[in-house]
C-alpha cells in the first residue's frame, strides 16, 4: 500500500459506520494473522492451534517480555535480527535513518519498565501519517489556521535517542531537509534553552508532556501563539488543560498513542477520545484477560496494530487502565471513544522553588542500561531516593546517581542528595496506583 493508499482509506475512514469498521476491522485482521502465520516463526507456533475461521478472541495475547525475549522470531524478515538492531542503534546518528533502507527503529521502556524494540515499516509509517493529517486536530477551524501559519510545529519531547517522537521528526527533516516546518527541543534543555528555541520558531503547533508545559507556561519570557497545543504521554488534566488555554490563547487537547500501537485515539471537538478503530483494535480486559464491558474501568488493555507486518502486534498487552464507551458522541463521529487513566507522577519542588516535570526524570532514568523498573521518591527538598529492580543494582545505581547529578546541576541543583532505597518499586498501598516520580514528605 502506498502513502496515497493509507492517506484514502483513512480519509474514507473517517464517516463509516461502525458495521463498516468492524467488517474492515475482520478483513485487515485477517490477512494480518495469515502473514504473520507465513512469515514469523513466532506467530506460527503460537497460532498453530487457531483455525483459519478464527474470532479475536481465539488468538493468544502478547506480552512486552514475551515478544522481546522472542525478538528475531517475531519479525518478519528473517534477515533482521536484535544483534543487527543493536549495532544499528550504538550510532544516535542513525536515529530517524531506516534499518536495511526499509525500517525505522524505536525504543521505548513503557510503563513497565521493561524495555521494547519496535520496527515501523512503510506501511506502518504512512498510516500513522495519514492520521496525523486526517486526525490530529479536533476542530477543523485549527486545523486551517494550522495550515495558513505554515504548518510550523514544535514538540518539546526528549530530543535524543530512538524514542517515537524525536525519531519520527528527524525522518521527516531528512526526507525533506529543505522544509524546516517541524523541530523537537530537548525537554531536559534548561527553561531559557527551550524559551529561546520556542519563541524563535514561532510554533504553529506546540505539543509535549503536560506538566513540562504547565511549568513552561509560567514563564512570562515565553512569547509564543500556536494555533493549537497537543498534549501527550501524560494525563491532561483539566487544570492544566485550562492554564495552557489561557497561557497561549488558544485551544488545548490530547491524543492517546504508544510506540507499539502508534495513534490509538484522537481527541474530538466533544473532548473524546475516538479510536482509530480501522487501524487499531483495543480491547479492554480484566487481570485474566476477560473482556470488560462497555463504560467498565479495564484492569489492562491489549491492542492490536492491523498496520504494523514487520513486527506484528497482535493481541499484545498495555498495562493501561482504559474505559471504552459505546454511546454516540455529539461530535457525530461513529467510532467508539475512550477515556485513559494515564500517568499521574507528581511535579518535584526542590529548593528556591526549583520545580521539575516527572517526565524529564523519567527520561533520564528510563536510559539507564539494565534497569528493569525504577522509582524516583523525593524525601525532602535536597533529597531523592531511588528504588530499582534490574540485574546489578550497584552498577545501575552509579549509572543513575551519575546521570541524575548531572541533570540536577543542569537545574541549578547542584546539592541534591540520592540515594538507594532497599525497597523495590510498589504500587500505593491504599490507591494501588503506581508512580515513578512521586513526593513523599
Amino acid at each position: 500500500m502506498s502513502l496515497i493508499g493509507a492517506m484514502l482509506k483513512t480519509y474514507r475512514g473517517n464517516d463509516l459506520s461502525r458495521e463498516k469498521i468492524a467488517s474492515i476491522q475482520k478483513k485487515r485482521l485477517n490477512k494480518l494473522v495469515h502473514y504473520a502465520r507465513e512469515n514469523s516463526p513466532y506467530y506460527k507456533k503460537l497460532f498453530k492451534d487457531v483455525g483459519e475461521d478464527f474470532n479475536l478472541s481465539d488468538l493468544p495475547v502478547t506480552t512486552k517480555p514475551q515478544m522481546m525475549s522472542a525478538f528475531d522470531e517475531v519479525v518478519t524478515d528473517r534477515d533482521v535480527t536484535m544483534k543487527k538492531v543493536d549495532e544499528f542503534t550504538e550510532d544516535t546518528d542513525n536515529v530517524g535513518r531506516m534499518l536495511k533502507d526499509k525500517y525505522l527503529i524505536f525504543k521505548t521502556s513503557g510503563s513497565t519498565g521493561n524495555p521494547a524494540v519496535v520496527l515501523y515499516d512503510k506501511q506502518n509509517i504512512d498510516v500513522s501519517s495519514a492520521i496525523a493529517a486526517f486526525r490530529t486536530f479536533a476542530r477543523h477551524e485549527d486545523y486551517e489556521a494550522f495550515m495558513k501559519h505554515g504548518k510550523k510545529t514544535a514538540g518539546v519531547f526528549a530530543n535524543y535517542g530512538f524514542y517515537l517522537a524525536c525519531g519520527m521528526s528527524r525522518y521527516l527533516q531528512l526526507k525533506m531537509p529543505g522544509k524546516q516546518t517541524k523541530i523537537t527541543v530537548d525537554v531536559n534543555s534548561s527553561e531559557k534553552d527551550i524559551i529561546k528555541q520556542l519563541n524563535n520558531f514561532k510554533p504553529a503547533m506546540l505539543s509535549g508532556y503536560p506538566a513540562n508545559l504547565s511549568l513552561l507556561a509560567d514563564y512570562k519570557e515565553l512569547d509564543i501563539h500556536p494555533d493549537v497545543v497537543i498534549t501527550g504521554g501524560e494525563m491532561l488534566t483539566d487544570e492544566i488543560r485550562i492554564k495552557l488555554k489561557n497561557k497561549f490563547g488558544c485551544y488545548v487537547q490530547t491524543h492517546y498513542s504508544c510506540t507499539e500501537a502508534g495513534e490509538i485515539a484522537c481527541e474530538c471537538s466533544e473532548g473524546h477520545l475516538h479510536i482509530n478503530e480501522d487501524w487499531v483494535i483495543v480491547e479492554p480486559v480484566d487481570n485474566e484477560y476477560n473482556p470488560v464491558d462497555y463504560g467498565q474501568m479495564s484492569d489492562k488493555v491489549l491492542i492490536t496494530n492491523l498496520s504494523n507486518y514487520i513486527q506484528p502486534f497482535i493481541r499484545y498487552e498495555l498495562t493501561d487502565r482504559v474505559i471504552v464507551h459505546d454511546e454516540a458522541c455529539k461530535c457525530g463521529k461513529k467510532t467508539h471513544w475512550i477515556e485513559i487513566e494515564g500517568r499521574t507522577d507528581d511535579i518535584l519542588t526542590f529548593k528556591n522553588d526549583v520545580k521539575i516535570a516527572p517526565m524529564s526524570l523519567y527520561k533520564v532514568l528510563e536510559e539507564v542500561k539494565g534497569v528493569r523498573r525504577f522509582q524516583l521518591v523525593q524525601k525532602a527538598f535536597d533529597k531523592v531516593e531511588l528504588r530499582l529492580i534490574c540485574d546489578d543494582k550497584d552498577e545501575a545505581f552509579i549509572e543513575s546517581k551519575r546521570d541524575l547529578e548531572d541533570f540536577f546541576k543542569s537545574k541549578g541543583l547542584p546539592d541534591i542528595k540520592i540515594v538507594l532505597s532497599d525497597d523495590v518499586p510498589a504500587a500505593n498501598k491504599v490507591s494501588g496506583k503506581f508512580k515513578h516520580i512521586y513526593r513523599d514528605f
